[in-house]
């Protein structure tokens, strides 16, 4: 099994970011490898990263997150990675924390957390109050505390590629976290800092962000008391 880092990049229509976030992995972080999954763009998403020679994984419809990043998790297991991490395409993600992410999973986790909460504390507004709520309902249902349960950028063990390249129903998201830890893996968390957007506009508007929290609080509390682990 290689011992390299595979960075997954979800992209769905990032053509404004694609160039500048891909090619600061590639240029300033060669040792990393790195896979796109392009998740049905509309915009020119594709044509930029073929202009680059970069390696890209084309989903022929939007699957969503959850979809793009089990593709790239199929490809880390397929060629042997012993850690991937997700990685957005958006610019928000900084590549120099790839690096102290893997150094903490060598000391035997299952999930690395890069988390904006590890030593700041959350503003007071009400997706951090979300964000409060969620990792509250982690912490009861788990008894572990995640600081950063909404933080898209994880790394993830060998192991728990498997378990994303085999199961049916894996998204990259805090319920399903929540539902890891609780049939053993361990979770850590490293302080990182992250970028607003620049370019673009994210699908989470304010009536997106409560709707899921909502969904992530309930799925937690509820929904995965129920879930049946695949054991394929």
């Amino acid at each position: 099994m290689t011992d390299k880092v595979l960075v997954v990049i979800p992209a769905y229509n990032e053509a404004l970011n694609i160039e500048r976030v891909v090619g600061g992995v590639i240029e300033n972080y060669p040792m990393f490898d790195y896979v796109i999954i392009n998740d049905g763009s509309t915009d020119n998403t594709a044509e930029i990263c073929r202009k680059h020679n970069w390696r890209i994984i084309d989903l022929p419809v939007n699957l969503g997150l959850a979809g793009a990043f089990q593709t790239g998790l199929k490809y880390a297991h397929r060629h042997g990675y012993r850690y991937a991490i997700q990685f957005d395409g958006d610019g928000q993600h900084r590549p120099e924390y790839i690096l102290p992410m893997k150094e903490k999973m060598n000391e035997g986790y299952d999930i690395v957390i890069g988390s904006r909460y590890v030593s700041e504390r959350k503003p007071h507004s009400l997706r951090m109050f979300g964000s409060r709520l969620l990792s509250g309902a982690i912490w009861f249902t788990t008894g572990v505390l995640v600081k950063d349960p909404t933080s898209g950028m994880r790394m993830f063990s060998h192991k728990m590629i498997k378990e994303f390249a085999d199961g049916l129903n894996y998204g990259p998201e805090p319920d399903t976290i929540s539902y890891l830890i609780r049939h053993g893996a361990k979770v850590a968390e490293i302080p990182v800092v992250m970028d607003e957007r620049i370019l673009g506009e994210s699908y989470l508007n304010p009536l997106n962000a409560a709707r899921y929290m909502g969904k992530m609080l309930f799925s937690i509390l509820l929904v995965q008391s129920f879930r049946i682990r695949d054991r394929r």
